[in-house]
């Protein structure tokens, strides 16, 4: 086989045979030519630095971040309503007059309009995302995202509309429904269409995203907060309009996943996608990439990987899904509903609402921080299970002792010490578990059901979080159980299970191409060997042969 300089891939422009020969595409990505393109096109894909991806994929980066772009809009939300109910005109539109209450001029929403209002979005947002499982595999990411982006055009009317809450309510629950398409095929696209070496900073992308959206939330909230009338909370709703007006313009023209176009047999088009991700003179040949993903696809299909839910829970399958969903949920699971952006807490422990907003604002900034350190100091260094392993028990230590300080949480500056652990538990959160929980499940699906791998995952991270969010009023509230900071060794206790399980559990996916994956786990290869283990002989080898390998493993 001719050497490639991968040092100075500008240099390889010449078309190789798979260029010269007049034959038909779907002829070229079969037997012995298939399998030599796909075992360049994956030796290409380990040797190509994050660098040298970046000059040669632009568009490819650029499209990536577009599409996750819409996540923005559902990290907005998350932020804006809980926000409104401290707003008197929204309490007056929206709530019950209480003669004894003496905020909002004695309007108040009840705690289970609270409590529904609250969850609307992530119960809409729980629904699209099953539906983007079986849209998606039919229509392909690109058509689902268009249509996603008008749908939620329209659902915005009802709720900057809403003459009442019972409508308001029902369109943040429609309006859940894109905002789970959105947060579903971010990943799922920025996987497919970029390089092994760019993978996991575009899939975590998304996590920077929903930062964004909370940043920008902030700064609305705080522009508004002097308005007196009903604009106090319709000028919120009506931004959320100038997403869909800015992004579905331009993703119009965004290329279709090559991966989905292989998997319904449209090889030209694939092709055509894939040059169009591309830089011409980057020296990278299409159809060895094409050909990495056609064998991909090919080798799947002979391991019985099928493309429905009920599949993600069969053989080798069954192992990824739980991967997938235990690392998104493990968000959820490390204390972010009680340590990330606590404001309750903060009062809780004595603190004034000056300096509770400034701790707030300044941990939202952490975070997007820490998103930034993580990329350029730990992900081109580490491996995802390493930083994900060091990550949650960081966590579970900063939980327990928060738990242990508030024994002495009546001493001046005992709860002050407790918010600044809030905020170095939220930088360690932003540093691991805040980003690996995006890439994670985008990574160790197989091809054929990542898309609806993602979808149970973060199907998985909103169930947690609904239990969670019930729950934790119930630790804080002076009236209920009034744990106060001891509500740390709760989290604290469900973030070391959480390690616990990702160190026997999850695997090292670094350095891996999908094919490679597959193998692996269709070998049964432990989680702790994942990273050592060799699959150099099984690589671009011909489909029917990596099948009776893997076979004589034990599969």
């Amino acid at each position: 086989m001719e050497e490639k300089n991968f040092n100075n891939l500008s240099k390889e422009v010449t078309p190789n045979r798979l260029e010269l020969e007049d034959v038909n595409l779907d002829l070229k990505m079969r037997g012995s030519n298939l399998n030599n393109a796909a075992r360049e096109g994956a030796e290409l894909e380990h040797h190509l630095s994050p660098w040298q991806a970046m000059k040669a994929y632009p568009m490819a980066i650029f499209w990536a971040v577009l599409v996750s772009m819409c996540v923005v809009m559902e990290g907005y939300d998350t932020i804006l309503i809980g926000n409104f109910f401290a707003y008197p005109s929204f309490a007056k539109k929206y709530g019950t007059y209480f003669p004894n209450v003496t905020t909002n001029d004695g309007y108040q929403l009840t705690a289970a309009w609270q409590a529904g209002l609250g969850n609307a979005g992530g119960v809409g947002a729980f629904f699209g995302v099953l539906l983007n499982g079986y849209l998606v595999g039919i229509f392909g990411q690109k058509r689902v995202l268009l249509g996603s982006l008008i749908v939620l055009s329209a659902f915005i009317f009802l709720t900057f509309f809403a003459p009442n809450i019972q409508v308001l309510t029902a369109g943040e629950v429609l309006c859940g429904l894109p905002w789970g398409v959105f947060a579903t095929i971010a990943p799922a696209y920025a996987s497919e269409v970029l390089p092994l070496s760019l993978r996991v900073y575009l899939t975590s992308y998304t996590n920077m995203c929903f930062i964004i959206g909370q940043l920008i939330a902030a700064g609305v909230l705080d522009g508004c907060l002097k308005i007196t009338s009903q604009w106090a909370y319709r000028i919120p709703f009506a931004i959320q309009w100038t997403w869909p007006v800015f992004l579905f313009p331009i993703l119009l023209f965004a290329p279709e996943s090559p991966w989905h176009l292989v998997r319904k047999g449209r090889l030209e088009e694939a092709e055509h996608s894939l040059k169009r991700l591309v830089r011409s003179s980057a020296g990278i040949d299409t159809k060895e990439t094409l050909a990495t993903i056609v064998h991909t696809n090919n080798l799947e299909q002979e391991l019985s990987t099928g493309t429905s839910y009920m599949d993600c829970f069969k053989g080798p399958e069954l192992r990824r899904t739980e991967i997938a969903c235990v690392a998104f949920a493990g968000q959820v699971l490390s204390g972010s509903t009680f340590a990330y952006n606590s404001t309750y807490f903060f009062q809780q422990v004595g603190l004034p609402s000056d300096l509770t907003y400034k701790l707030n604002t300044g941990g939202t900034g952490m975070a997007l921080f820490g998103t930034l350190v993580a990329w350029f100091a730990l992900m081109p260094y580490f491996g995802r299970r390493t930083i994900y392993l060091l990550g949650m028990f960081t966590m579970a230590t900063i939980l327990f002792v928060i738990g242990i300080l508030n024994v002495k949480t009546q001493e001046h500056g005992i709860g002050m010490t407790q918010a600044v652990l809030t905020l170095a538990w939220t930088l360690t959160f932003q540093l691991s578990v805040g980003q690996l929980g995006w890439a994670l499940p985008a990574e160790v699906g197989s091809t054929r059901l990542r898309q609806k791998t993602i979808c149970l995952a973060r199907n998985s991270y909103y169930i947690i979080s609904v239990i969670s969010q019930c729950l934790e009023p119930y630790f804080m509230n002076p009236t209920e159980w009034n744990l106060k900071g001891y509500t740390g060794f709760v989290w604290g206790a469900t973030a070391f299970l959480t390690f616990a399980w990702a160190y026997f559990r999850l695997p090292e996916t670094r350095g891996r191409t999908f094919g490679e994956l597959d193998i692996l786990f269709a070998k049964r290869v432990p989680a702790r060997k994942f990273a050592g283990y060799d699959v150099s002989g099984i690589e671009g080898a011909d489909v029917s042969e990596v099948v009776r390998k893997v076979s004589e493993a034990g599969f």
